[in-house]
This record gives structure tokens, C-alpha cells and sequence, in this order.
């Protein structure tokens, strides 16, 4: 099966529009071929690749509505799962985040390439961008443990807007960890949503915290500091 048409398969099952499909396609194209030159993912397999990243950040879509929302990806990488979001519900307003420059150059090409508009790539640190509560929704796939994410993401996030880690399954504990961290920081725990990726066997978690009130102005911490002694 062309990867495309696994892609086609996987948004259906999902009950995705497919029509962005090729959009979607030209991102990971540029992905994989920049990926020879540069780290961007382990991940070189195209049908993986459709799976594990396209698959996976369109399962947002799934659980949410983010029409016409404001959305921030915090560490973003090579760009997931912000621009398949932005390329599948173009209403979104993307600001993509990440501390390496390389990536970040390398988002920007992409878009001009892909003539996207209402996206903002920012070559920064989360703790350093000065931006509070403008955003709608923080969404991260990074590996950073969630009480740790929690105070990187939800300064960025609007009173009434929402926050949401992408995890793996067994993540519980983590979660259970991360509550104290959730409330201090003007959030609350909403829900848990597994989805199972079409095509593999993989199950991933949506962890959704809504904003319900300000952020405390010390949060967030420089980066040694949050990370030497987690909330």
C-alpha cells in the first residue's frame, strides 16, 4: 500500500477529513529527506513514520475541536504534533516552540515551501519567551515527565483554555506524580483518553489539564532549576 493511502485509511478510521492528506504527506516528505542531514526522528521507515508521527499527532483531532484556535507546541522537534494539526484543521493558529535553532529553520522552510499561513516558528526556550496566557491550548509530545511539562505549558495557556501532554499509556504514576505540580500551577486534571493508532498495536494517552486559574508569576523557573527540583 502507498504510504499515502495508509495515511488516507488511518485518518478515515479515525473519521478524519482524508482532503489534507497529500499536505500531510509533502511535511513528512521534508521531514525524512532532512532527516538524512539533520536529527529529526529515529523513525526512517515512511509507513512508520505515517503511523507514529502523522497518525499520532492527528489523534488530537479525534478529542477535540481546535477550530479556530490559538495553539502552542512546546518542544516542538521537527514539528509534531503541531503541523499535522495545522496542515489537517487550517483554522489553527500555530506557534511552534523549540530551543534548537536547526529545527526551528528547518519548520520555517517548510511552511514557506508549504505557503502556510498563521504559523510562528519561535527559536526559543519555554521558560524564556515571556509570553503568558495568549494561548487557547499548549499541546507537547516531548519526553519531559509532566510535572515538568505542567510548568512549561500552562503559563502559555489562557484562563478556561487547555493543556495537553501526550504520553504513553503507562503513565498513571507519572500523572498521579504531577497533580500537586496541575494545581499549583492553575490547573486541573480533566481527563485520560487512550487511542489506539490505526495500523499497529500502539496505544497512546491524552492527558488534557484545563486552565482554571492564573499561573503564579515565579512559574515558570529557569530550566536547571525546575529540572534539579521539580514542582
Amino acid at each position: 500500500m502507498e504510504t499515502i493511502e495508509l495515511l488516507r485509511q488511518g485518518m478515515a478510521e479515525y473519521g478524519l477529513d482524508t482532503a489534507s492528506a497529500e499536505g500531510l504527506m509533502t511535511y513528512l516528505d521534508a521531514m525524512l529527506a532532512k532527516n538524512e542531514v539533520m536529527n529529526l526522528t529515529a523513525i526512517r521507515d515512511p509507513e512508520e513514520a505515517v503511523k507514529l508521527h502523522l497518525l499520532d499527532a492527528l489523534s488530537l483531532l479525534t478529542d477535540f475541536d481546535f477550530k479556530g484556535k490559538s495553539v502552542i507546541d512546546v518542544g516542538c522537534g521537527a514539528g509534531l504534533p503541531g503541523m499535522p494539526l495545522r496542515i489537517a484543521e487550517p483554522s489553527v493558529n500555530l506557534t511552534l516552540l523549540d530551543a534548537t535553532g536547526k529545527k526551528i529553520a528547518f519548520l520555517q522552510e517548510c511552511c514557506d515551501a508549504m505557503g502556510l499561513s498563521n504559523v510562528t516558528c519561535l527559536h526559543a526556550r519555554a521558560e524564556e519567551t515571556g509570553m503568558r496566557e495568549c494561548f487557547d491550548v499548549a499541546v507537547s509530545r516531548a519526553v519531559a515527565q509532566l510535572n515538568v511539562l505542567s510548568e512549561l505549558c500552562l503559563p502559555f495557556v489562557k484562563i478556561g483554555g487547555w493543556f495537553c501532554a501526550m504520553k504513553a499509556v503507562a503513565s498513571q504514576e507519572e500523572v498521579d506524580t504531577a497533580m500537586s505540580a496541575i494545581k499549583k500551577l492553575g490547573g486541573r486534571l480533566d481527563r485520560q483518553v487512550d487511542v489506539k493508532i490505526p495500523g499497529t498495536d500502539v496505544v497512546h494517552r491524552l492527558v488534557w489539564i484545563e486552565k482554571i486559574a492564573p499561573t503564579p508569576a515565579a512559574y515558570p523557573r529557569r530550566y536547571a532549576k525546575i529540572k534539579a527540583s521539580p514542582l
